[in-house]
C-alpha cells in the first residue's frame, strides 16, 4: 500500500495537472480516472454521468476503457443508487450484494467497488467509480482519495459551467479545442449507429484520421501554430461532413469519423478521399502556409467486422498502413 503522504502529494500533482488542462472538463475526467486507478490499485477506474435514465460511461482507465461511452440504466446499477442518494456506496462483494448486477460484473472480473457522488451546485450528477478483482479490495483510505479526487472533477465542472447544467455535459462531451465531439462521446455514438445497423441490416462505416506533420509545425512555429493547424483541421473535417455524420477528435493529432446508413454507391472510400481533399490546400497562420495532410484507414460494418472493438482495430491498421505507405514513398529510390 502506498504511503499516505505520498498519495496526498500525488493528489496534489493532479490538482496541478488538471489546472493545465484548463476548461478541457474531458480530459480532467479522464486524467482523474487515470490516477485514481493508481493510487487504490484498482484494475479499473470509470467516471460515469447521469443522463436521463442512464448512467453514461464518459471517462474509463483499466480494464473499463473498452467500455467508454456505454450507457447503464440508473434504476439497476450502484452508481444509479449513488446517485439519488447522494453519497459513497461501497461494494464488497459483487457475489453477495443485491444492489449490483452480479453478471456484469463477473463478465469482467470486477468483484469488489466504491463508488463516490460528483456534485454541481449541490446537485449529484454522477459518480467517480473504481473496481477491484477482490472481495473487500477497498478499504476507508481508499474511499478518502476518492473523495478528494472527486471533489477536483466538481471543481473543474464549476469552471466549466458555472451557471447551466446543459452547458456542463457539453463541456464533459466536446473537445475544448475545436468545439468536436471527444472519444467518450464518439465511443457513445458508434455505440448507438452500430445497434442501428444490426437492427436495420445496413452499412456503417468508420474512420480513422492522424495528422501528419503536426509536430514539425509545433517544432517550427510554436503551439499556438500547432494549435491553429489542428482547430483549422477539424473545420475542414465538418465541413466535408454530411449530415448525420460524426466528427470527432480522439487525441492529440487523432481524430475520427463515423458514416451512417453507408447508401448503394457511396463507398467509405470516396468518402475518405473527400475528406482527404479537402485538407489538401495549406491555410496561413500568421502570414505563414502552413501545410495539412492526414493518413486515413477505415473500416466498414459489417464487411470488415460486426463489433466495436473489430471495427476499430480495422480502422486503425489501415491508418497506420496509409501513413506507412506515405513514408516510403518519401524515401529516396
Amino acid at each position: 500500500m502506498q504511503d499516505p503522504s505520498e498519495r496526498l502529494l500525488k493528489v496534489i500533482q493532479t490538482q496541478t495537472d488538471i489546472a493545465r488542462l484548463g476548461l478541457d472538463l474531458g480530459g480532467v475526467m479522464q486524467l482523474v480516472a487515470v490516477r485514481v486507478q493508481a493510487l487504490t490499485g484498482a484494475i479499473g477506474a470509470v467516471v460515469e454521468l447521469a443522463e436521463g435514465e442512464d448512467m453514461v460511461y464518459r471517462a474509463a482507465a483499466g480494464i473499463a476503457e473498452s467500455s467508454l461511452g456505454m450507457r447503464l440504466r440508473r434504476s439497476a446499477s450502484l452508481s444509479g443508487q449513488c446517485v439519488a442518494e447522494g453519497r459513497p456506496l461501497r461494494c464488497d462483494d459483487s457475489e453477495t450484494d443485491p444492489r449490483v448486477d452480479r453478471a456484469a460484473c463477473r463478465a469482467v472480473g470486477l468483484r469488489s467497488m466504491i463508488v463516490v457522488p460528483l456534485k454541481h451546485h449541490e446537485s449529484t450528477v454522477g459518480v467517480l467509480k473504481v473496481m477491484s478483482a477482490h472481495v473487500a479490495g477497498f478499504d476507508d483510505a481508499d474511499l478518502h482519495i476518492l473523495d478528494l479526487m472527486s471533489g477536483l472533477i466538481a471543481a473543474a465542472m464549476y469552471h466549466a459551467a458555472k451557471y447551466e447544467t446543459n452547458e456542463l455535459f457539453h463541456q464533459a462531451t466536446h473537445d475544448a479545442l475545436t468545439g468536436l465531439p471527444n472519444r467518450a462521446l464518439f465511443y457513445d455514438r458508434l455505440r448507438h449507429s452500430l445497434a442501428l445497423a444490426q437492427r436495420d441490416a445496413c452499412r456503417i462505416a468508420v474512420l480513422n484520421l492522424d495528422m501528419d506533420g503536426l509536430k514539425p509545425v509545433n517544432d517550427r512555429h510554436g503551439h499556438r501554430a500547432g494549435d491553429a493547424a489542428i482547430r483549422e483541421f477539424a473545420q475542414r473535417m465538418k465541413r466535408s461532413s454530411r449530415a448525420g455524420d460524426t466528427v470527432a477528435r480522439v487525441g492529440g493529432d487523432e481524430f475520427a469519423v463515423i458514416l451512417p446508413r453507408l447508401e448503394r454507391g457511396d463507398s467509405a472510400k470516396t468518402r475518405a478521399r473527400r475528406f482527404a481533399e479537402s485538407l489538401q490546400p495549406p491555410f496561413e497562420f500568421e502570414h505563414r502556409p502552413i501545410p495539412l495532410d492526414a493518413s486515413i484507414g477505415y473500416a466498414v460494418y459489417p464487411d470488415d467486422g460486426e463489433e466495436l472493438g473489430e471495427l476499430l482495430e480495422k480502422a486503425d491498421q489501415a491508418m497506420y498502413r496509409a501513413k506507412r505507405g506515405k513514408k516510403r514513398a518519401r524515401e529516396p529510390a
